[in-house]
């Protein structure tokens, strides 16, 4: 199927754009549709690159309002890991099902999710039509030989996701260093290796996590896992509020990402916020996510690049600290090859939204500062992934049904 948008705006020029197999195939003032197209008419729509959501457990719209107000560890234990104990694997499709929708019509069409029933997960990603990276969870309790006994389910369920198709890609996800062993970690990090896959784990989210590690191994968490062969170019570390300079240092040595989740660092009250200022001046690859809804509660990438922009400015003490045009950026994952972010141009995956430029947020101004500071999900009127129009006039197939199956599951996991 061939796409052509005609009359969008792009650096206030109007534009045409055509996408085959995928791909944009040319893009520029003279570019018309050609017999057989598919035609968008984008006149008063401005054509954006799309966001790139770098940490998700997208199934958790399941829980979405569930132990809310509550510390970290006390709500992951007390609600979050006995519901979860109740999932059965279709819960987890329909959850991420939702949460595709969510992500389509806020602008986001790259997610990288850690979640259990992986393949479930991949299985929601291509009935979407999204991209994702996709883990199925990894933990051991701390137990080398419960670790050793799942590795091979480990390898059967990359096997099986990565034969879901081009728009998903195995990932390793270890949950994080107080529930997997150092055994598992090594090995986790070997075969992502071998396998050149994504490995992703949360870090440093709590000033406790940072402290238990200096206890249990002598040496603080980032330090820890590169000992472990952990660290690499396709390493994605969640969070990152409680790292120090030294590990700022090793984290852009290794090329490996950190990705900032504000919303959830905010809501869970962890005590800082990801040092932005530090980790860029070392040079440290950085991308955007928004954490499970149980802990944001939403996915908009809108929403949290504003945050992400703000809380640094507050932290800093200085206004111009994270400016608009780089807090969108990195939302749109162009500051770490990791995440795979892809700019509007030809030869680039046909993957791009149409934003309503006549929404009041976007009427005046710089358009990246509206984006940042004033702007929603709910600017993005057009979705496109891989060519194919996920959502047009803000108008999903089917988004009624989800919400109703996800509702009925989700009384059932939390009552």
């Amino acid at each position: 199927m061939s796409l052509a948008v005609t009359g969008a705006e792009l650096d206030g020029q109007a534009i045409g754009l055509r996408a085959e197999d995928g791909l944009i195939a040319e893009i520029g003032p003279s570019v018309e549709p050609r017999v057989g197209d598919v035609v968008i008419d984008a006149d008063g729509l401005l054509l954006s690159p799309p966001m790139v959501n770098g940490h998700t457990h997208a199934a958790m719209t399941l829980f979405r309002g569930f132990g809310d107000d509550m510390p970290l560890m006390e709500w992951l234990r007390t609600r979050i890991w006995p519901a979860e104990a109740k999932l059965h694997p279709d819960d987890v499709y329909w959850g991420t099902r939702l949460a595709c929708l969510e992500m389509i019509r806020s602008g986001t069409t790259r997610f990288f999710d850690m979640y259990w029933h992986g393949m479930e997960v991949a299985r929601a990603v291509v009935d979407a039509g999204l991209r994702a990276a996709v883990s199925s969870v990894l933990i051991d309790g701390l137990d080398p030989a419960k670790g050793e006994s799942m590795r091979g389910e480990v390898l059967e369920s990359l096997d099986r996701i990565g034969d879901s198709g081009p728009r998903v890609s195995p990932s390793l996800g270890p949950h994080a260093i107080y529930t997997v062993s150092s055994e598992s970690l090594a090995w986790l990090a070997e075969v992502a290796a071998e396998q050149e896959i994504s490995l992703q784990i949360h870090l440093s989210e709590t000033e406790e996590e940072v402290k238990d590690c200096i206890d249990a191994h002598g040496k603080r968490p980032v330090a820890y896992l590169d000992e472990l062969g952990f660290l690499g170019p396709r390493t994605l570390l969640a969070h990152g509020v409680w790292l120090d300079d030294a590990e700022l240092e090793l984290i852009a040595e290794r090329d490996a990402t950190v990705v900032a989740n504000p919303a959830a660092n905010m809501k869970l009250a962890v005590g800082g916020v990801f040092p932005y200022p530090r980790a860029a001046e070392a040079g440290v690859a950085i991308g955007l996510g928004t954490d499970g809804v149980s802990s944001n509660s939403n996915l908009d990438c809108f929403e949290e690049v504003k945050l992400l922009a703000l809380s640094q400015k507050q932290a800093s003490g200085d206004s111009a600290t994270l400016p608009a045009g780089e807090a969108l950026a990195i939302a749109r994952g162009l500051r770490s090859p990791a995440l795979g972010g892809t700019s509007v141009e030809a030869g680039q995956p046909a993957d791009f939204l149409l934003l309503r430029g006549s929404d009041p947020e976007l009427s005046a101004g710089d358009l990246d500062a509206d984006l940042v500071y004033a702007a929603s999900g709910s600017v993005v009127d057009t979705t496109v992934v891989a060519g194919r129009v996920l959502m047009r006039d803000r108008v999903v197939p089917a988004a009624d049904e989800l919400v109703a199956e996800v509702r009925a599951r989700a009384a059932r996991l939390t009552g």
